[in-house]
């Protein structure tokens, strides 16, 4: 049996859906946590090859971020990330133990990977043709949103911290995304960068 949140009438407030395996043990964690802990927070950090990555962090109190929905699930307070709210509605949460130091969490999530046509264009161009190639490098690049004439982007792996990543950011992907969607018109980058420790090129000191 599997209990559901109860939304907010006045907001298309995600409903989620978290199994007795997955509230019971993020109970256990919660209560074994050292700090007061105002809740959980449900992210989308990227999708790839036709699938949503999500995390399930806790949220220490006083750090809810604003514009998140907060929803009460089997007892537990959950924050689902404002920027990702359609895309999180109706995810269920289930649990498996998979060994220590692995989370075990496991998230079934029915929605599109992206409403917009023009995000699914640049997702399919990320998948194809750019991250196969930035891959030889360790690196990939996550689109994060779509907003009017505006791109977000994110680098992982290798190509954060990276001294090429700009080179890499303005010749390559840049391009890549302006051609495939002309609308486009200009490529942010959000990564953060100084929390990069083994860049396949060492950034210069700064």
């Amino acid at each position: 049996m599997a209990e559901e949140a109860t939304g907010n009438a006045q907001q298309a407030t995600p409903q989620l859906t978290f199994t007795e395996a997955a509230a019971a043990k993020l109970r256990e964690v919660i209560a074994g946590y050292p700090r007061p802990v105002a809740g959980l927070r449900l992210q989308i950090v990227g999708r790839s090859n036709g699938e949503f990555q999500h995390v399930l962090s806790l949220v220490e109190q006083g750090q809810e971020q604003p514009g998140d929905a907060k929803v009460e699930v089997s007892g537990l307070s959950v924050y689902v990330e404002g920027r990702n709210m359609p895309y999180l509605d109706n995810v269920t949460v289930d649990y498996h133990y998979k060994g220590p130091n692995v989370s075990g969490l496991e998230f079934a999530n029915p929605n599109p990977l992206w409403l917009d046509e023009r995000a699914q264009r640049i997702q399919d161009l990320f998948d194809e043709s750019i991250n196969p190639s930035i891959a030889a490098h360790g690196g990939w690049v996550s689109l994060l949103a779509v907003e009017g004439d505006t791109a977000y982007v994110e680098l992982g792996g290798g190509c954060v911290g990276c001294g090429m990543a700009d080179v890499t950011l303005k010749q390559g992907i840049e391009v890549a995304i302006k051609d495939a969607v002309p609308s486009i018109k200009r490529v942010v980058d959000q990564t953060d960068h100084a929390s990069g420790t083994n860049p396949y090129y060492k950034p210069s000191k700064k």
